[in-house]
Formats: structure tokens, sequence, C-alpha cells
């Protein structure tokens, strides 16, 4: 079975760097909130923007917890952007006819069924 690590725990056990975006305030308000818990403050920021507006091109990993149609609407903008063998986990909503590489079903701690979708980048544009 595949596993994707949480994000704090990414930043915790290895050290990865990360950035996120949100329209939200209070989810943005949360999120620094949970990097001070988690200590990792330092390796991670939180911007509060449009994602359709937002330049992906230095990531090597997206992760995108959205509906399909907003999946959808930013699947153009991932595949311009991100380089060859970038990664994109989608949660929850795939990114349509575009094919995972994996996929993986499983229970959270509370015990709801989750999906997981990993894509990878190949160069070729999806509309």
């Amino acid at each position: 079975m595949w596993r994707w690590p949480h994000p704090d725990s990414a930043a915790r056990k290895y050290g990865a760097r990360g950035v996120g975006v949100d329209i939200d305030p209070q989810r943005i308000a949360e999120a620094n909130a949970n990097a001070r818990a988690a200590k990792v403050e330092h390796l991670v920021t939180f911007t509060l923007q449009d994602a359709m507006k937002t330049d992906v091109s230095p990531a090597s990993v997206v992760t995108l917890y959205l509906l399909s149609a907003s999946n959808l609407k930013l699947r153009p903008l991932l595949t311009t952007q991100l380089k060859p063998g970038a990664r994109i986990v989608a949660h929850s909503f795939g990114m349509g006819d575009w094919t995972p590489e994996k996929s993986d079903s499983f229970s959270d701690a509370a015990g709801r069924s989750r999906m997981l979708f990993l894509y990878r980048a190949d160069g070729k544009v999806r509309q």
C-alpha cells in the first residue's frame, strides 16, 4: 500500500520546505498555528492567494485538496509550469481523464475512507 507523509511530517522528518496557498484567511491562520506547534515555521510559508494565479514552477511536489472541478481548472496551469518529474498528489478527487500513476484508498485516524492520487508531470500540457 502506498502512503504519503503529512506535510508536517515531511518538514519535521526530512526538513522538506513547503509553500501553502489558500483563499481563506482562516485556513492560512490555522496552517501558521499548526506550523508553529510542529516547530516547522522556518520551513513553511502560507500565502493568502488564488491558486489559479500562483507560480508553481519551482515546486517538485504539489498537493491538492480541492473538488474535481477545481483540480481540472488547475490541471493546465500545473502541467504547463511544472518540470517533468514533478509530482502532483490529489486528495479525494482526481484530475479528470488523466490516469494517475498510483492511487491508494485508506482509512484516516477517524475511520473515514480517503483516497490519494499520484500524478507525475511529463512535459505534456493537459487541458
